[in-house]
């Protein structure tokens, strides 16, 4: 395995470490640091926004390892996270999760979905029949949650395309209403408003272009309306793409603005979508754009103050820093940060990994003054 590969990998094992530790303790609930501003349900649910979280960035290389072991450390979690799921969803089990309490159980379902989504064979069809049985009814229970009018409406979708995947009951309409509400909010050049306006943030790629792309993927051939969206917002990714790689600066910085900016790396969610799915645009050289998201993850997760006593994400982007965390942030949101680190679903041999580093735009620019090409909005 590559020194780079291997970089990644060990980055994402780290974040990774306190949930196997919590493994030998007689609730996984009771583990996770209860700190930052967040209260109530959000406090309630940190435990689960970590696993689920995690999980959405790490299941490629789960699927990955399925097929031939890469990395025997991320072979090893797959049983540990199963042990987990069963957890969270077992009515009998200290740790389990109620998935239709208040308002945040919806987000994560949505994330868990996805997870599975992304590792069908490594994470749901390595469920014993009685914990899918046990999931399936947690998932469903999220319904008579309802979904704030924004990025939402995704995760509501997100659940029912994952209940399409694997042909059960699901209900088109939650599906059909998050896909035809977010063409209203596009407001062009590859960016949806979260809701009817639009945001200063990272939402685009936090959640709304990735939980589009793989909702479309997982309905594909469902309804003709909606396959025809499918390479209009994978145009759109691509353009979001290009947006984020030249707002990487030549030191791995990029604009604090907006919410949730303790998701840290994860603004990197949509490009690193796109380089393990293989679907990066033409413009984007996959040597630069590993050579971007590395100098992003070093940035904001290779500090010791990153990380607390025991080995748990603290509070921050670049250290610990718990001024940047909103009201609804604890120690769990901050593993979306996993998303990062989803090329390690492909092979060793695919372009992003075997490519030779190139300097990304900024890089190229500012510090070793080469020539780069014109940017150009999306029509």
């Amino acid at each position: 395995m590559s020194s780079l590969r291997s970089n990644f990998s060990s980055a994402l094992i780290r974040l990774g470490e306190p949930l196997r530790a919590s493994l030998k303790l007689d609730s996984f609930k009771d583990a996770i640091p209860r700190v930052g501003m967040a209260v109530g349900n959000n406090q309630e649910s940190s435990h689960i926004e970590a696993l689920v979280r995690w999980m959405v960035g790490l299941a490629p290389a789960l699927e990955l390892n399925l097929k031939n072991t890469h990395d025997g450390r991320i072979s090893e979690w797959a049983e540990d996270i199963i042990f987990l799921i069963d957890e969270i969803t077992n009515p009998e089990s200290p740790s389990r999760f109620n998935f239709h309490s208040g308002t945040q159980p919806l987000v994560e379902a949505a994330f868990l979905a996805q997870a599975f989504l992304r590792a069908p064979k490594a994470l749901w069809y390595g469920l014993s029949e009685e914990v899918k049985e046990n999931v399936l009814n947690c998932l469903l229970s999220s319904r008579q949650i309802r979904p704030h009018f924004n990025n939402w409406l995704l995760f509501s979708a997100m659940i029912e395309a994952f209940l399409c995947s694997i042909g059960k009951p699901w209900d088109r309409m939650r599906v059909d209403y998050a896909l035809r509400q977010h063409q209203q909010w596009y407001v062009g050049d590859g960016t949806y408003g979260d809701g009817a306006e639009f945001h200063w943030d990272y939402y685009n790629s936090f959640v709304i272009l990735p939980m589009l792309l793989d909702i479309l993927d997982a309905v594909q051939g469902q309804h003709s309306e909606w396959d025809r969206m499918r390479p209009l917002v994978l145009l759109r990714a691509q353009r979001q793409a290009v947006v984020l790689e030249r707002m990487i600066g030549p030191d791995g910085s990029y604009p604090l603005i907006g919410r949730s900016l303790a998701y840290r790396c994860g603004f990197l969610h949509v490009l690193a979508q796109l380089a393990w799915q293989q679907r990066l645009p033409a413009s984007l050289d996959a040597g630069a754009v590993r050579a971007a998201m590395w100098a992003v993850i070093e940035k904001t997760l290779g500090r010791a103050e990153n990380y607390d006593e025991n080995g748990w994400l603290q509070i921050g982007i670049n250290g610990h820093q718990p001024g940047v965390g909103e009201n609804y942030i604890s120690t769990g949101s901050l593993y979306l940060c996993s998303v990062a680190f989803l090329p390690l679903g492909l092979e060793e041999s695919a372009p992003f990994w075997s490519l030779p580093e190139k300097p990304w735009t900024q890089r190229a620019c500012f510090w070793l003054g080469q020539d780069i090409s014109l940017d150009k909005a999306l029509k």
